[in-house]
């Protein structure tokens, strides 16, 4: 068996005014607020994923017609498959997006797509035609594996140099102690990774980065092993899934502090910090414990945490477990740091909570679009008198809503939420085997962002089950000019 030689590198840097002087011209906008006045976003880029669901077909990135005003509003316009069978697209990013936005120089051309499964990384053209991309460079996985050693790659940020940063979950042998973050320059060619040696996670998912405050915040899923086979409580206990966060020197890549979240933050998934690259605090979705986690910069310069908002487990009849936890698997903040948005995908609801004071979210809106606790499920829940009850969930043209919300993005304004839900496709299969069988769906609810509210816009509905090679699963969501999910400022 060769031995990995790995390679590290550093983060480019910049010249011809940098990223981070005061240029102009780049990609994206030079602040959030500017971003807000944006124009309406038009089309939607959507990872459907094949692999996992029976169908013997590649995953291909779908690009969506979100304008009202078009004949082809709500449907599929374009379908571009992989190379590949068998990669389960999953999270996706940008080559360039804000954090260039002083480098005339940089341009948001290409959208990458980690493949979670097979390891490899697509870049896709959307300039050239962005109603339907093209394919333009896939680094294989044998040439990440043999300069880096990392694996099950998740989530893809541009970077002010104009490098690409990608979080590994694992080695090619789906162990965590693998993981790790890999650089890939502005061609795509694998420059090393990040960290420094001796400087890798516990566990890999989710990161992101602050650099007035020289800081790196990731996430913790768990094991490659572990999470590919489904979800099994057991490995919680065993130690194959996270519970910390890593803070690492921006951008030198070195653990300064690693924070258990104890029970109270089992599973953390999506961070995000503030929008305002002034500010030294965010949030994180711990899934299993259902808790939003406030981290926060504390006098001294080190880093803490506190709950923000919990949701209370359910106690349920004819599930697999006596209580059902929310699963809060997906979040994002408005770009003026105003409202909060997360899903809970295994009860079905959307929520919107105010964050103007970040220590004391106050909830504002709440959608119920699907779940395992809606009327006609077998599952019910039992109250605290005895009694039991499900919840409505509406129909939207006519169709039932499968599955749970999953997936969530923003429209810049901060008016229009759109939604999936498909997780990963083992774990739908787990929990939700009719949208394997059936195919996903994906919705748009309408933000008020006055007085705050959400309610599903019934204009809007793409059913993935009626795909033309069958029914897919939906993912992830991008428009082509950036979002509050992919552009970060500094």
């Amino acid at each position: 068996m060769a031995t990995v030689v790995v390679e590290n590198a550093s983060i480019g840097e910049k010249s011809n005014n940098g990223c981070c002087g005061k240029g102009k011209g780049g990609p994206g906008y030079a602040s959030p607020l500017e971003a807000m006045s944006g124009p309406r976003e038009s089309l939607i880029y959507v990872t459907c994923i094949y692999s996992g669901t029976g169908t013997v077909k590649p995953d291909y990135l779908g690009t969506v017609d979100i304008d009202p005003s078009s004949k082809t509003y709500s449907k599929v316009i374009h379908r571009l498959p992989m190379p590949n069978i068998g990669d389960e697209l999953h999270h996706s990013g940008w080559n360039a997006c804000s954090s260039c936005h002083g480098d005339s120089s940089a341009a948001r051309r290409f959208l990458v797509l980690p493949s979670l499964i097979s390891g490899r990384i697509y870049a896709i053209d959307t300039v050239k035609n962005p109603r339907a991309p093209i394919f333009h460079k896939a680094v294989e996985p044998d040439e990440i594996s043999g300069k880096t050693g990392l694996a099950y790659p998740h989530t893809a940020h541009c970077l002010a140099s104009g490098d690409i940063m990608v979080s590994c979950l694992g080695d090619k042998n789906g162990s965590a102690e693998g993981n790790g973050f890999l650089l890939l320059d502005s061609e795509f060619n694998v420059k090393g990774r990040w960290e420094k040696p001796g400087h890798s996670p516990l566990f890999g998912y989710d990161f992101w980065y602050q650099p007035r405050h020289k800081t790196m915040i990731s996430t913790s899923w768990g094991a490659p092993a572990a999470f590919t086979q489904g979800f099994n409580l057991q490995h919680v206990s065993d130690g194959l899934y996270g519970r910390h966060l890593h803070i690492y020197s921006w951008p030198e890549g070195e653990i300064k502090q690693t924070i258990d979240l104890g029970t109270s933050g089992l599973l953390p998934l999506e961070i995000r910090f503030l929008h305002d690259p002034s500010k030294d605090t965010g949030y994180v979705g711990c899934a299993l414990s259902s808790n939003m986690v406030r981290f926060f910069k504390t006098p001294d310069g080190s880093w803490s945490h506190e709950v923000a908002v919990s949701v209370k487990p359910l106690k349920v009849k004819n599930w697999i477990l006596p209580e059902m936890p929310g699963l809060i698997t997906d979040f994002l903040m408005s770009l003026d740091d105003r409202y909060l948005y997360f899903v809970n995908w295994l009860h079905g609801d959307i929520r919107q909570y105010n964050i103007e004071d970040p220590k004391n979210p106050v909830l504002t809106g709440q959608v119920w679009v699907g779940g395992l606790i809606q009327k006609g499920s077998p599952v019910v829940v039992e109250a605290d008198d005895g009694t039991t009850y499900q919840v409505d969930v509406p129909q939207v043209q006519g169709n039932r809503l499968r599955g749970g919300p999953q997936m969530i993005q923003l429209s810049l304004d901060g008016k229009r939420l759109y939604v999936t839900n498909s997780l990963f496709s083992k774990w739908d299969k787990q929990f939700y085997p009719e949208v394997i069988e059936k195919g996903s769906q994906m919705l748009q609810i309408d933000v008020d962002t006055e007085k705050g509210g959400l309610a599903i816009n019934p204009n809007f509905y793409v059913d993935f089950g009626l795909e033309p090679e069958g029914p897919a699963l939906a993912h992830e969501m991008r428009y082509p000019g950036g979002d509050c999910t992919s552009d970060i400022w500094v």
